[in-house]
Protein backbone atom coordinates (compact mmCIF):
# COMPACT_ATOMS: atom_id res chain seq x y z
CA UNK A 1 0.00 0.00 0.00
CA UNK A 2 1.21 3.52 -0.82
CA UNK A 3 1.29 6.37 1.64
CA UNK A 4 3.22 7.09 4.85
CA UNK A 5 2.55 3.67 6.40
CA UNK A 6 1.79 2.98 10.06
CA UNK A 7 3.35 4.70 13.06
CA UNK A 8 4.47 1.31 14.39
CA UNK A 9 6.79 0.98 11.37
CA UNK A 10 8.86 4.08 12.23
CA UNK A 11 12.49 3.02 12.69
CA UNK A 12 11.90 -0.57 11.59
CA UNK A 13 14.79 -0.57 9.12
CA UNK A 14 17.24 0.22 11.93
CA UNK A 15 15.64 -2.45 14.15
CA UNK A 16 16.23 -5.08 11.46
CA UNK A 17 19.98 -4.54 11.81
CA UNK A 18 20.15 -3.99 15.59
CA UNK A 19 17.59 -6.56 16.80
CA UNK A 20 16.36 -9.01 14.17
CA UNK A 21 17.76 -12.59 14.33
CA UNK A 22 19.99 -11.95 17.39
CA UNK A 23 19.34 -14.67 19.95
CA UNK A 24 20.97 -16.68 22.73
CA UNK A 25 18.73 -19.73 22.54
CA UNK A 26 18.30 -22.71 20.22
CA UNK A 27 15.43 -22.58 17.76
CA UNK A 28 14.12 -24.88 15.06
CA UNK A 29 11.42 -23.68 12.65
CA UNK A 30 9.86 -25.88 9.98
CA UNK A 31 7.34 -24.38 7.56
CA UNK A 32 5.55 -25.84 4.58
CA UNK A 33 3.53 -23.79 2.09
CA UNK A 34 1.17 -24.79 -0.69
CA UNK A 35 0.07 -23.00 -3.85
CA UNK A 36 -3.46 -22.76 -2.45
CA UNK A 37 -2.36 -20.31 0.27
CA UNK A 38 -2.10 -22.80 3.16
CA UNK A 39 1.01 -22.65 5.34
CA UNK A 40 1.73 -25.05 8.22
CA UNK A 41 4.63 -24.60 10.58
CA UNK A 42 6.12 -25.75 13.84
CA UNK A 43 8.58 -23.99 16.16
CA UNK A 44 10.72 -25.53 18.90
CA UNK A 45 12.70 -23.26 21.23
CA UNK A 46 15.17 -24.29 23.92
CA UNK A 47 16.34 -21.59 26.30
CA UNK A 48 18.51 -22.68 29.18
CA UNK A 49 16.98 -25.86 30.54
CA UNK A 50 13.46 -25.02 29.38
CA UNK A 51 11.83 -26.00 26.10
CA UNK A 52 8.72 -24.64 24.43
CA UNK A 53 7.08 -24.96 21.07
CA UNK A 54 4.04 -24.34 18.96
CA UNK A 55 2.23 -25.54 15.86
CA UNK A 56 0.62 -22.99 13.56
CA UNK A 57 -1.53 -23.01 10.44
CA UNK A 58 -2.29 -20.02 8.23
CA UNK A 59 -4.53 -19.75 5.20
CA UNK A 60 -4.34 -16.69 2.94
CA UNK A 61 -7.27 -16.00 0.63
CA UNK A 62 -6.82 -14.39 -2.77
CA UNK A 63 -8.77 -11.30 -1.74
CA UNK A 64 -6.19 -10.41 0.93
CA UNK A 65 -8.00 -12.02 3.88
CA UNK A 66 -6.20 -14.53 6.09
CA UNK A 67 -6.78 -16.71 9.14
CA UNK A 68 -4.02 -17.82 11.51
CA UNK A 69 -4.32 -20.40 14.30
CA UNK A 70 -1.51 -21.35 16.69
CA UNK A 71 -1.30 -24.01 19.44
CA UNK A 72 1.57 -23.86 21.96
CA UNK A 73 2.96 -26.15 24.64
CA UNK A 74 1.33 -24.08 27.41
CA UNK A 75 -2.14 -25.09 26.13
CA UNK A 76 -2.86 -21.70 24.60
CA UNK A 77 -4.70 -21.26 21.32
CA UNK A 78 -4.08 -17.99 19.46
CA UNK A 79 -6.28 -17.01 16.54
CA UNK A 80 -6.02 -14.07 14.18
CA UNK A 81 -8.47 -13.18 11.42
CA UNK A 82 -7.58 -10.55 8.82
CA UNK A 83 -10.27 -9.12 6.56
CA UNK A 84 -9.37 -6.75 3.73
CA UNK A 85 -11.48 -4.00 2.20
CA UNK A 86 -14.57 -4.27 4.40
CA UNK A 87 -14.29 -0.52 4.06
CA UNK A 88 -12.40 1.03 1.11
CA UNK A 89 -8.60 1.07 1.62
CA UNK A 90 -8.91 -0.63 5.00
CA UNK A 91 -7.92 -3.80 6.82
CA UNK A 92 -9.66 -5.33 9.85
CA UNK A 93 -7.80 -7.61 12.27
CA UNK A 94 -9.54 -9.63 15.00
CA UNK A 95 -7.44 -11.64 17.47
CA UNK A 96 -7.99 -13.70 20.59
CA UNK A 97 -6.00 -16.05 22.79
CA UNK A 98 -7.75 -18.90 24.60
CA UNK A 99 -8.32 -19.66 27.44
CA UNK A 100 -7.65 -15.97 28.21
CA UNK A 101 -10.97 -14.66 26.91
CA UNK A 102 -10.08 -11.10 27.96
CA UNK A 103 -7.31 -11.01 25.34
CA UNK A 104 -9.73 -10.41 22.47
CA UNK A 105 -8.99 -7.39 20.31
CA UNK A 106 -10.32 -5.78 17.14
CA UNK A 107 -8.20 -3.44 15.06
CA UNK A 108 -9.12 -1.40 11.99
CA UNK A 109 -6.41 0.07 9.76
CA UNK A 110 -7.14 2.73 7.15
CA UNK A 111 -4.65 3.69 4.45
CA UNK A 112 -4.59 6.80 2.26
CA UNK A 113 -2.02 8.23 -0.12
CA UNK A 114 -1.10 10.88 2.44
CA UNK A 115 -2.33 9.47 5.76
CA UNK A 116 -3.02 6.31 7.75
CA UNK A 117 -5.18 5.69 10.80
CA UNK A 118 -5.35 2.73 13.17
CA UNK A 119 -7.96 2.14 15.87
CA UNK A 120 -7.98 -0.88 18.18
CA UNK A 121 -10.15 -1.80 21.15
CA UNK A 122 -9.93 -4.68 23.61
CA UNK A 123 -12.91 -7.01 24.01
CA UNK A 124 -13.16 -7.08 27.81
CA UNK A 125 -14.86 -5.27 30.68
CA UNK A 126 -12.02 -2.73 31.05
CA UNK A 127 -10.86 -2.19 27.48
CA UNK A 128 -8.00 -0.07 26.24
CA UNK A 129 -8.61 2.13 23.21
CA UNK A 130 -5.51 2.43 21.01
CA UNK A 131 -5.29 5.04 18.27
CA UNK A 132 -2.42 5.92 15.96
CA UNK A 133 -2.23 8.27 12.98
CA UNK A 134 0.39 9.32 10.44
CA UNK A 135 0.47 11.98 7.75
CA UNK A 136 2.93 12.55 4.94
CA UNK A 137 4.37 10.52 2.10
CA UNK A 138 6.37 7.27 1.80
CA UNK A 139 9.51 9.46 2.12
CA UNK A 140 8.54 11.86 4.94
CA UNK A 141 5.96 11.09 7.62
CA UNK A 142 4.87 12.42 11.01
CA UNK A 143 2.86 10.33 13.42
CA UNK A 144 1.47 9.86 16.90
CA UNK A 145 -0.14 7.10 18.96
CA UNK A 146 -2.00 6.90 22.26
CA UNK A 147 -3.60 4.28 24.48
CA UNK A 148 -6.61 5.33 26.58
CA UNK A 149 -7.86 3.21 29.48
CA UNK A 150 -11.66 3.47 29.44
CA UNK A 151 -12.11 2.18 33.00
CA UNK A 152 -9.78 4.70 34.68
CA UNK A 153 -10.04 7.53 32.17
CA UNK A 154 -6.24 7.80 31.94
CA UNK A 155 -3.78 7.55 29.08
CA UNK A 156 -1.52 4.51 29.40
CA UNK A 157 0.83 5.86 26.74
CA UNK A 158 1.23 8.61 24.17
CA UNK A 159 4.08 8.76 21.69
CA UNK A 160 4.98 10.91 18.70
CA UNK A 161 7.68 10.93 16.05
CA UNK A 162 8.75 11.35 12.45
CA UNK A 163 10.37 9.23 9.76
CA UNK A 164 12.51 10.27 6.79
CA UNK A 165 13.49 7.86 4.02
CA UNK A 166 15.74 8.40 1.00
CA UNK A 167 17.27 5.86 -1.42
CA UNK A 168 20.48 5.90 0.67
CA UNK A 169 19.34 6.57 4.24
CA UNK A 170 16.57 6.24 6.83
CA UNK A 171 16.13 8.56 9.83
CA UNK A 172 13.57 8.36 12.62
CA UNK A 173 12.98 10.09 15.95
CA UNK A 174 10.35 8.91 18.45
CA UNK A 175 9.31 10.56 21.71
CA UNK A 176 7.88 7.81 23.93
CA UNK A 177 7.22 6.78 27.54
CA UNK A 178 4.78 9.69 27.93
CA UNK A 179 7.41 12.16 26.78
CA UNK A 180 10.05 10.95 29.24
CA UNK A 181 12.28 9.29 26.64
CA UNK A 182 13.41 9.82 23.08
CA UNK A 183 14.98 7.45 20.55
CA UNK A 184 16.76 8.62 17.40
CA UNK A 185 18.13 6.27 14.75
CA UNK A 186 20.06 6.82 11.54
CA UNK A 187 20.65 4.12 8.92
CA UNK A 188 22.95 4.56 5.94
CA UNK A 189 23.13 2.18 2.99
CA UNK A 190 26.82 1.83 2.07
CA UNK A 191 26.75 -0.74 -0.70
CA UNK A 192 23.53 -1.64 -2.51
CA UNK A 193 25.17 -4.57 -4.31
CA UNK A 194 26.30 -6.29 -1.10
CA UNK A 195 23.49 -4.89 1.05
CA UNK A 196 26.03 -3.11 3.22
CA UNK A 197 24.51 -0.80 5.82
CA UNK A 198 25.53 1.01 9.01
CA UNK A 199 23.19 2.23 11.73
CA UNK A 200 23.45 4.30 14.88
CA UNK A 201 20.76 4.64 17.54
CA UNK A 202 20.69 6.73 20.69
CA UNK A 203 18.02 6.55 23.38
CA UNK A 204 17.76 8.97 26.29
CA UNK A 205 15.52 8.81 29.37
CA UNK A 206 15.10 12.34 30.72
CA UNK A 207 14.03 11.47 34.28
CA UNK A 208 17.20 9.46 34.97
CA UNK A 209 19.59 11.13 32.48
CA UNK A 210 20.38 7.66 31.16
CA UNK A 211 21.74 7.37 27.62
CA UNK A 212 22.13 4.25 25.48
CA UNK A 213 24.10 4.40 22.26
CA UNK A 214 24.13 1.44 19.88
CA UNK A 215 25.96 1.12 16.57
CA UNK A 216 25.64 -1.76 14.14
CA UNK A 217 26.27 -2.89 10.59
CA UNK A 218 25.30 -5.59 8.12
CA UNK A 219 27.02 -6.93 5.01
CA UNK A 220 26.27 -9.65 2.48
CA UNK A 221 29.43 -11.73 2.04
CA UNK A 222 27.88 -13.45 -0.97
CA UNK A 223 24.45 -14.20 -2.41
CA UNK A 224 23.70 -16.66 0.41
CA UNK A 225 25.57 -15.34 3.47
CA UNK A 226 24.86 -12.28 5.61
CA UNK A 227 26.88 -11.04 8.62
CA UNK A 228 25.78 -8.48 11.23
CA UNK A 229 27.38 -6.96 14.32
CA UNK A 230 26.45 -4.39 16.98
CA UNK A 231 28.02 -2.72 20.02
CA UNK A 232 26.48 -0.47 22.68
CA UNK A 233 27.98 1.93 25.21
CA UNK A 234 27.41 -0.61 28.00
CA UNK A 235 30.01 -2.87 26.39
CA UNK A 236 27.70 -5.49 24.91
CA UNK A 237 29.13 -6.79 21.63
CA UNK A 238 27.07 -9.16 19.46
CA UNK A 239 27.45 -10.67 16.01
CA UNK A 240 25.73 -13.20 13.79
CA UNK A 241 26.19 -15.11 10.57
CA UNK A 242 23.16 -16.13 8.52
CA UNK A 243 23.51 -18.57 5.63
CA UNK A 244 20.85 -19.61 3.15
CA UNK A 245 21.17 -23.40 2.88
CA UNK A 246 18.65 -23.47 0.05
CA UNK A 247 15.92 -21.04 -1.06
CA UNK A 248 14.01 -19.81 2.04
CA UNK A 249 15.89 -22.16 4.41
CA UNK A 250 18.23 -20.28 6.78
CA UNK A 251 20.87 -21.22 9.35
CA UNK A 252 21.70 -18.45 11.83
CA UNK A 253 24.53 -18.55 14.37
CA UNK A 254 24.78 -15.64 16.81
CA UNK A 255 26.84 -14.79 19.85
CA UNK A 256 27.33 -11.98 22.36
CA UNK A 257 29.57 -11.09 25.29
CA UNK A 258 30.17 -8.23 27.70
CA UNK A 259 33.45 -6.49 26.81
CA UNK A 260 33.47 -4.79 30.23
CA UNK A 261 33.19 -8.09 32.12
CA UNK A 262 35.35 -10.56 30.24
CA UNK A 263 35.02 -13.10 33.05
CA UNK A 264 31.38 -13.68 32.09
CA UNK A 265 30.59 -16.59 29.80
CA UNK A 266 29.71 -15.55 26.23
CA UNK A 267 26.23 -16.42 25.01
CA UNK A 268 25.54 -18.26 21.79
CA UNK A 269 22.38 -18.91 19.81
CA UNK A 270 21.47 -21.21 16.95
CA UNK A 271 18.40 -20.97 14.72
CA UNK A 272 17.47 -23.25 11.85
CA UNK A 273 14.53 -22.29 9.63
CA UNK A 274 13.52 -24.89 7.06
CA UNK A 275 11.00 -24.46 4.27
CA UNK A 276 10.85 -27.73 2.29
Amino acid sequence: MSGPGLFSAFGNKAKEILIKDYSDDQKLIITSESDTGLAIGSTLVKKGGLSSGDVAAKFAFRNGAAIDVKFDTESNISTTLVLAHILPSSRTIASCKFPDYNSGKIEVQYFHDHASLTTAVGLNKSPALDVSATIGTPSVAFGTEASYMVSSGNFAKYNAGFSLKTPTACVSAILFDKGDAVRVSYLRYLDQLNKGAAVGEIARKFSTNENTLTVGCSYAVDLHTMVKAKLDNHGLLAALVQHELKPKSLLTISGSFDTLAMEKTPRFGLALSLKP
